[in-house]
């Protein structure tokens, strides 16, 4: 029995717009190994928890979770949590490397997609949330759900 693989699939961190104030979207490509491309295919990979780092002015993904497919050759160690390269236009990397350093954001990744062969990743440049703007915002959220409800109720 075949296994169908679903090439179209997009993986998205959820936690990311909670968590932060999204303020510019970057399309990176990344470096990759062969068993890792498989388990993509297959959905077993996690982005929470996962974050961009600047490395001796190279930007990695570090963190993500790619679990190794059990086809794959066990002879060599396989770290599903290791640094993987993030390929940029040295224009783009400066602008990251910018934002971090001087304006003191974060980068982290949103979305794992396919975009042709090419897996690509959208990173982010962010901004953390307080407390208080996770409530703010949950009572907007609120309000906006009441407020149509009414206008159904009370329009129609």
């Amino acid at each position: 029995m075949k296994k169908i693989i679903n090439k179209k699939k997009s993986f998205f961190n959820k936690k990311a717009s909670y968590n932060f104030f999204l303020i510019k979207e970057i399309i990176a490509g990344l470096s990759l190994k062969g068993w890792e491309v498989k388990s993509i295919r297959l959905g077993r990979i996690n982005l929470t928890g996962s974050y961009i780092g600047i490395i001796k002015n190279e930007i990695y993904l570090i963190g993500a979770n790619f679990q190794p497919i059990k086809t794959t050759n066990f002879f060599s160690y396989q770290d599903p949590y290791r640094k993987r390269k993030l390929l940029l236009k040295r224009r783009e990397i400066n602008i990251l490397s910018m934002h971090v350093q001087k304006l003191r954001n974060t980068i982290i990744p949103l979305k794992l997609f396919w975009k042709k062969e090419f897996c690509k990743l959208l990173i982010s440049i962010a901004q953390g949330k307080n407390l208080f703007d996770k409530r703010l915002q949950k009572k907007e959220r609120v309000w906006k759900l009441e407020k149509s409800f009414l206008k159904k109720r009370f329009y129609n």
